[in-house]
C-alpha cells in the first residue's frame, strides 16, 4: 500500500456512499460520446445529413451568406431525409420544410455548405431550404409550408443580412448551370416574398 497517499476524509466517504444509493432515475444520464447539437432555426427538429453530403465550414468567416435558394424535394419529406442520410447520395440542403403543417427539420449546420445549388460557388454562398412536394402538384403549397418556410427564411435573412427580395432569394432553377426547374410554376413567389417580409 503506498503510505504517501492520504485516506480519503470520512465526509467524502460518506458523499460517495450517498451517491451510489441514490436510483439511478435520480442520477442525469450520460452517453459516452454524446454530442447535443443545438438547431441554428429554434423550432427546427435536428436531422443530420451524413456527413458525407455536405462540406464543413466557418461560414460566414470562410464564405459570405448572399442567398437562400429555395427547392422542392420531388420527394416526400421522410424520403428527403432518409436520401440526406445516405453517404451514397452526395447531396443535402440545410432545411426541409413538410408540406402538411410546416414542420421544419435542419440537416446540415448554417455554417456548413450543403450540396444543394448544383453549383459550387452558389453552394458556398447559398443556405438550401427544400419544401415537400413535386413541382407540378400545387397542392402540396399549403399554407403552413408557406408561412413556416417563409418564417425561416426571414430569420436566415436577417441573421445573415441578406437582402429579403428576388434578387436574393432564388429558386434553384436560376442557379447558374443547373437543369432543375424548381421550385416550379405554382410556386407563389409574390405571396411568399410577402409572407417573408412580414414574418
Amino acid at each position: 500500500m503506498d503510505q504517501s497517499r492520504p485516506f480519503p476524509s470520512r465526509r467524502r466517504l460518506l458523499k460517495g456512499a450517498a451517491l451510489a444509493a441514490l436510483p439511478s432515475a435520480l442520477v442525469p444520464a450520460t452517453r459516452a460520446g454524446a454530442q447535443v447539437r443545438a438547431v441554428d432555426y429554434p423550432g427546427a427538429e435536428w436531422v443530420p445529413a451524413s456527413t458525407s453530403n455536405y462540406t464543413a465550414s466557418n461560414r460566414p468567416t470562410s464564405y459570405p451568406f448572399n442567398y437562400v435558394i429555395i427547392h422542392v424535394t420531388q420527394e416526400t419529406y421522410p424520403d428527403t431525409l432518409s436520401i440526406f442520410q445516405n453517404a451514397q447520395k452526395k447531396v443535402s440542403a440545410h432545411y426541409v420544410v413538410r408540406s402538411a403543417d410546416g414542420h421544419v427539420a435542419q440537416c446540415v449546420r448554417e455554417d456548413d455548405i450543403a450540396w444543394h445549388a448544383g453549383n459550387w460557388d452558389y453552394n458556398t454562398r447559398s443556405i438550401g431550404i427544400e419544401h415537400e412536394g413535386w413541382v407540378d402538384q400545387p397542392a402540396y403549397f399549403t399554407n403552413a409550408l408557406y408561412e413556416q418556410s417563409a418564417k425561416l427564411t426571414a430569420a436566415v435573412c436577417t441573421k445573415y443580412g441578406i437582402p429579403k427580395d428576388r434578387a436574393h432569394i432564388l429558386g434553384h432553377y436560376q442557379v447558374p448551370g443547373t437543369d432543375h426547374t424548381d421550385p416550379g410554376p405554382n410556386w407563389d413567389w409574390t405571396r411568399y416574398i410577402r409572407l417573408v417580409n412580414f414574418a
